[in-house]
Order: structure tokens, then sequence, then C-alpha cells
């Protein structure tokens, strides 16, 4: 059984290697709660999961710890993993699915694990390292449903508290649920006045569903970039926990998330992944009943890869009204490309891209497209261009 016991002995054995990790105030991010950012994403390697499975590794006995270990992971277990073995001179082994960022398997290599890649999802690796388990012996560190490594989660509970005592709520992100397990047993069990939300990618909505049917779904397929949230089942023994401690979970899309995460970038200063930012996104969009009060988003992990991070950026001034694309039909003939530029610069937007494209057959011999992409405030300013242009005669048709 999970006790607070367990969480304050983990608290303990996790200050030999575990940073507690910084609470910031986020005053740039929203006018209508009072935001603060438990840092998770600063962690030693990059994310919350070292606490728990360093713990539940530091508990293992000799002759477990003579056999290995074995996880599967979409990533940042992966490296809590290696790291919490190679401490304890243990070796390791983790099935990572083909998919995971190479950034994330990279990391997991260089820390000493054995990397076995697996074609699939997240649950594809878990059926593997079970297989490889079974012919190994070695011991199986699950990423979520087991009690020691939600115990080392819990921890940030703890540090949530202690950090932020007078906090109102704390959003928190779910993939199998192990990390909101943990927060969400620690923090109902030293004040239960706290309101403790879960948030899970819309494209990944298991604990989502399993909490809104009262039973364990598990989902056919999973569709998001936040890749360290992208779980098909939750945990039975996380399940339990987040139906008695989390007041509620709601989803995010991953258009959300990719505005989160460009809004951390721009004012906190802060790299988050997908699946860290969830619970800014949640913040910023409403999700929760959470204004005028004192909330904590758990930001979880920022092992993003750099490839994604440009395409999360671009997605994020786009859903932020910063980046507008669009085609207007022209007639073909000098002068009337620098008609339309003049008509964008007085507005005060900036073209950063131009197409002309003479050759669609579903243009007038004579005319063409030309198609922009424009650096703009917001989405009222983008509108203005719109309606500056038709005023001047021009068709916007895409």
């Amino acid at each position: 059984m999970l006790t607070l016991d367990k969480i304050y002995h983990a608290s303990y054995v996790l200050k030999e290697v575990i940073r507690p990790t910084d609470m910031i105030k986020a005053t740039k991010l929203s006018d209508e709660c009072d935001i603060y950012l438990k840092t998770e994403n600063l962690q030693i390697t990059g994310a919350f999961k070292a606490r728990g499975a360093y713990y539940k590794i530091s508990q293992l006995t000799d002759e477990e710890k003579a056999k290995g270990v074995i996880a599967c992971s979409a990533g940042n277990h992966a490296q809590g993993v290696a790291l919490a073995a190679s401490r304890h001179g243990i070796k390791s082994l983790i099935c990572i699915p083909n998919s995971a960022p190479i950034s994330k398997v990279e990391a997991t290599k260089k820390l000493g694990a054995e990397v076995c890649l697996v074609e699939g999802t997240y649950d594809d690796a878990h059926d593997k390292a079970v297989e490889l388990q079974h012919e190994t012996g070695a011991t199986f560190i699950h990423p979520f449903d087991d009690e020691m490594v939600i115990a080392g989660q819990g921890t940030i509970g703890l540090e949530i508290l202690e950090q932020l005592p007078d906090v109102d709520a704390v959003i928190v992100p779910i993939g199998g649920g192990g990390l909101i397990a943990g927060v969400a047993y620690a923090i109902k069990k030293l004040n239960p006045d706290v309101k403790v939300y879960g948030v899970q990618s819309a494209g990944a909505p298991s604990m989502y569903l399993s909490m809104a049917h009262n039973k364990i779904e598990t989902l056919s397929e999973v569709n998001t970039f936040a890749d360290g949230i992208a779980v098909k089942t939750p945990g039975e023994l996380t399940f339990d926990l987040c139906d008695k401690y989390v007041d509620k979970v709601m989803t995010v899309t991953d258009d959300e998330v990719a505005t989160a995460v460009l809004s951390l970038i721009e004012n906190q200063k802060l790299i988050s992944e997908g699946a860290g930012a969830v619970s800014v996104a949640a913040a910023l969009f409403d999700k929760f009943p959470i204004k005028g009060k004192k909330v904590c988003c758990l930001v979880s992990g920022g092992n993003i890869d750099v490839t994604i991070l440009s395409r999360v950026i671009d997605r994020g001034l786009q859903k932020a009204g910063r980046l507008a694309e669009f085609t207007i039909a022209l007639t073909d003939k000098p002068g009337e490309l620098v008609t339309v530029s003049k008509i964008i610069a007085k507005l005060g937007a900036n073209v950063v891209a131009v197409s002309h494209d003479r050759a669609d057959l579903n243009t007038d011999i004579n005319s063409c497209y030309l198609r922009l992409s424009l650096e703009t405030r917001n989405h009222e300013h983008i509108q203005k261009i719109k309606d500056e242009l038709a005023k001047k005669g021009y068709k916007i048709v895409g």
C-alpha cells in the first residue's frame, strides 16, 4: 500500500541524486490567475521520471540487482532507469518505441543503458519488455503502475506544499498516471483542500475516458506530439489512486499545447516538451475553475527534440495569431505584388515567404495565386489585413 511514510522515505533516499526543482512565479502567462511553475523540466535527466525510477531501483534486493533491470519507456523513464541503474552498478535494458525522439534515445544510451527500439507505440514497447523480462529474469521497472515508482513521483507533491503552502490548485500532466497518482496522494493526505487536476492530450485520453466511464479504458490508437503521455491504457493502481484523489481530468489539443510551449519559451525562458506543457495549456485555455486562484502547473519534462520544437513553435505562432498564411487570387500583371505588399506593410505586418503560382489549373489564363506567410500581432491584426485587402478588391481564396 502507498503511504505518506513511503513518500517521505523516497524523499530522503532521493536527496543523494535528485535536485528539488524550483517553483517559479509566472507573472506573464495569465491575467486570470496566479500561475506558478514546478520546473521538473530542469530535473537531473530533464524530467520527473528519475525520481520514481531511482527510488524503485534503490529498494531492490541484492539478488534482484544481480539479474539487472528492464524497462519500457517513451523516453523519460528510460533515462531515469538508466541513471539509477548506472549509479547502483546494475545492467539495464530499455525498450523504447521507434517513434520516440532521437534525443531521448541517445541520452538513454549515454547514461549506460542498452536500448531496444520497438516498432509502434509505448504499449508495444511495454509488451516487448515483458517478453524480454520473462526470458532474462531481470527485474521489470514499470514506468507508472508501481507503488515504489509512484512514491518517488509523490515527492514532488511534498516539495510543492513546502514551496507554495497556500496553493489553491495543482495541475498535473497524465500519461499512465504515475505522476499524478503520487502527487495527488501526497497533497490530499497533507492538505485535502488543495484541488488536484489532471491533463491529458486529446489524442491520447486514456485516463480521461477511464475516469469518465468509471473503468479502465484502452485506446485503439494514440495521436499526439506529446509523446511522453501517449499511453493507450492507464495503470490499475494509478487509476484507483486517481479515482480517489484527483478532482477532475480534462484534455487539451496539440494546438493548445503548442501555444503553451511557445508561451513558456517567450515569457519564462523555459523549454518544455509537449507532455510537460499540457498543464500550462490547461491553465491558459480555461480547462479548470482557477480564476483568481493560486495555481501550480507541473512542467513535467523538457526533453523535446529540436526538430519537433521548430514545428511546435510555428504551430504555436499560428494558434496565437502571430503567423498567418493565406492565398490571394490576382490578375497576372506588373505591379500587383507591389500593391499587395504596400497594403500589408502599411498595416504593420511582415512578409516572411512568398509563392507566386501561375500554373494552377483552377485559375484563369491571365490569373495567378499569390501565397503569403506573414508575421502578425494577433488574430485581430490578421482579420484587419484581410478586410483591407478585400476592400481594395483582392480575393482571398485560402
